[in-house]
């Protein structure tokens, strides 16, 4: 019998199937040198921060008392930093968020753990849309509750609405939306949003009880065209939106985020006392404070989502061209595959034979499927097209 936790264990002794691969792509790259190796892994952006955060970051860093800038802030965040957040939310979004109701956070990852720990009770249950985001099962779990796989639209990916009122049962306490979507790039539409609200509704109602509606949103500002992506605090009140700055400005590696509660739920305030008991809990208090103070000015900012959307159509019109099936992603920078067989390990295993190195999305909830994060250099997606037309003729022999 271990004295350790032996839960913590599993988890530290069997990475994400993503870290792992990445950290293959590192030793590979190392032997053989990094453009003879197409890493398709990790979901880290390739495009820079937007010069407003850069400008700004060396404003900050070259203040003359440093002592402030880098100093505690309040456990929930920066006031002025919040402001800023729910100006530019409510601006661009009608989102209707207060900042007294919006606690800072490191990363989404953060903002989920805290959310879900502060909302569900041991035995309840959250409904995920898949193909979903791996850690989201971990997350919950940590919260002593239990993960609901709704199941897809076959060729759309969007959101099943039949078969997602049949996983609403009196257990459930909150659904999982994340548009645009990791791993699949889709962009719930809004017919589906309001659908998905109005079951929500009816079976609160019904179970006279309250099913909050968290919305993950490291992508938002990931879309591509005249796409818009349905803010879900104008189609129903307990919404619990967590965000993150990695993608949308390019900081993966500051961890900097936040949680909203809609100010039209269900006794916001004793919600927002949850969140922060959760982050403080889990030890999430103090966000990190240089990068608070960055948000404040840069809210408004925005990376050039035009560099990923031409490497979106590169490699999405060159692998349909081959024969691959892809489900073509209104956001986000993943290309959602369908493997040559079943199973999508030996599939990305073979893969590797030609220096791909794509992931796996049994996991995910989808079998059959591999998840490629095109947020890398076009050269690399130019420079792989042969390796995937290799791979391609190898399963039409």
């Amino acid at each position: 019998m271990p004295f350790y936790n032996e839960k913590a264990y599993e988890l530290g002794s069997n990475r994400s199937i993503i870290r792992e691969i990445f950290e293959y792509g590192k030793k590979r790259k190392s032997e053989i040198g990094a453009d003879n190796v197409y890493d398709f892994s990790l979901g880290n952006p390739s495009v820079s921060p937007p010069e407003k955060v850069v400008s700004t970051l060396k404003t900050l860093l070259s203040r003359e008392d440093q002592t402030g800038l880098h100093g505690y802030t309040s456990a929930v965040g920066d006031l002025a930093t919040r402001k800023a957040v729910a100006e530019y939310t409510n601006k661009s979004c009608g989102a209707g968020l207060d900042p007294e109701l919006i606690y800072m956070t490191c990363g989404a990852a953060a903002s989920l753990t805290i959310s879900l720990k502060a909302v569900l009770k041991s035995g309840e249950e959250c409904v995920v849309f898949a193909p979903f985001f791996t850690e989201y099962k971990v997350f919950v779990e940590n919260a002593n509750a239990n993960l609901v796989v709704s199941l897809p639209e076959d060729k759309t990916l969007q959101i099943d609405i039949k078969d997602f009122e049949s996983r609403i049962t009196e257990k459930t306490r909150a659904v999982i939306v994340n548009s645009p979507n990791n791993p699949s790039g889709v962009v719930y539409r809004e017919d589906k949003i309001i659908a998905l609200c109005d079951i929500l509704r009816k079976k609160s109602k019904e179970y006279g009880s309250v099913i909050y509606l968290i919305t993950d949103e490291p992508y938002r500002e990931l879309v591509y065209g005249d796409v818009k992506v349905p803010y879900l605090t104008k189609y129903y009140d307990d919404v619990i939106v967590c965000y993150s700055y990695s993608k949308a400005l390019s900081l993966p590696g500051e961890r900097i985020g936040y949680i909203a509660v809609s100010p039209k739920t269900k006794d916001a305030k004793e919600v927002y006392d949850a969140i922060c008991g959760a982050g403080r809990s889990l030890g999430y208090v103090c966000a990190p404070s240089l990068f608070q103070k960055l948000i404040a000015t840069c809210a408004d900012a925005k990376v050039d989502v035009s560099v990923y959307r031409k490497n979106r159509d590169i490699l999405y019109d060159n692998l349909v061209a081959m024969g691959y099936d892809c489900v073509r992603p209104d956001g986000a920078f993943y290309l959602f595959v369908k493997a040559f067989e079943k199973d999508a390990v030996a599939f990305c295993e073979k893969a590797k034979k030609y220096e791909l190195l794509l992931v796996p999305c049994d996991n995910f909830g989808v079998n059959g499927y591999v998840r490629i994060a095109y947020c890398v250099d076009e050269k690399t997606i130019i420079n792989s097209l042969s390796a995937f037309r290799r791979l391609r003729e190898e399963y039409l022999k």
